[in-house]
């Protein structure tokens, strides 16, 4: 077979499994199925949850970015979340990202700089994004909900920088889960303080003064663009305020499914 023609072949069944799986992902959002077809998602899903755990289960204290795939190396919030992710990873933390490029890949690189460890939760899509180079553990997800419940249960700080929906997204299903006590009171900052400005302005003037929310709710969320300044807020409140320890690294099972990197 030419090479040509071999080119044409891979990429026409990459085109398929992307289809496939773009079509499955949408069959499980679409209602009720027969029961058979319910049961195997639902095993999905459990298996994507079990491989997520025992995964994470050993990444030591985390704090995790939410940010742009989008902004390039020039982008100076690129350069703000490189910084963080350095001082995060020299205050002991492993960073956690979505594995992605742009503000997730600052966060990853800045921490690698720093010789911290960095996660990467990637998600399937369409239009793949290739994890960045700066990942020493990579998982990915089918689905965006179970690889939310990676992002924030191992962590116990939330740095975010600009981004779009799906930060938005992150960010606000973040603080409801603090608000809402499902999850303790750790702290969510903000960097950007320049992008964050209208959307406080308007937590503040709507959302309080509707008492949509409350002014606590506002007020357990941390503005800030100086990264020294949040590495030492998750720090403090991880270790002083929830008691984290260093500890001796827990030993992997073989027989759970737990591999190495």
């Amino acid at each position: 077979m030419k090479k040509g023609e071999q080119m044409k072949q891979q990429q026409s069944s990459t085109t398929l499994e992307v289809t496939i799986m773009d079509l499955s992902e949408r069959r499980f959002l679409e209602g009720p199925h027969g029961r058979t077809i319910g049961f195997a998602q639902s095993a999905r899903v459990f298996v994507e949850m079990f491989r997520g755990f025992r995964a994470l289960h050993f990444v030591g204290p985390c704090v995790t970015f939410f940010g742009s795939a989008r902004f390039p190396e020039d982008n100076p919030y690129y350069g703000l979340a490189r910084s963080a992710g350095f001082a995060l990873a020299k205050a002991g933390f492993t960073v956690v990202t979505g594995g992605g490029p742009g503000i997730m890949e600052a966060a990853n690189r800045g921490a690698k700089e720093a010789g911290g460890e960095t996660v990467g939760c990637g998600i399937k899509l369409p239009h793949e994004q290739a994890p960045n180079p700066y990942l020493d553990t990579w998982m990915e997800f089918n689905y965006f909900f179970v690889r939310k419940v990676m992002l924030v249960k191992y962590s116990f700080g939330f740095i975010v920088l600009p981004g779009g929906f799906g930060t938005f997204d992150e960010v606000f299903e973040t603080a409801t889960l603090i608000q809402t006590g499902k999850i303790r009171d750790f702290p969510v900052v903000l960097m950007g303080s320049e992008f964050w400005l209208p959307i406080l302005e308007f937590l503040r003037v709507s959302m309080v003064g509707e008492g949509a929310i409350d002014k606590t709710d506002l007020d357990r969320i941390i503005v800030t663009d100086d990264p020294e300044w949040a590495a030492e807020v998750v720090r403090h409140a991880a270790f002083s305020k929830f008691g984290v320890r260093y500890a001796q690294r827990v030993r992997r099972r073989w027989w759970l499914l737990e591999k190495k990197g």
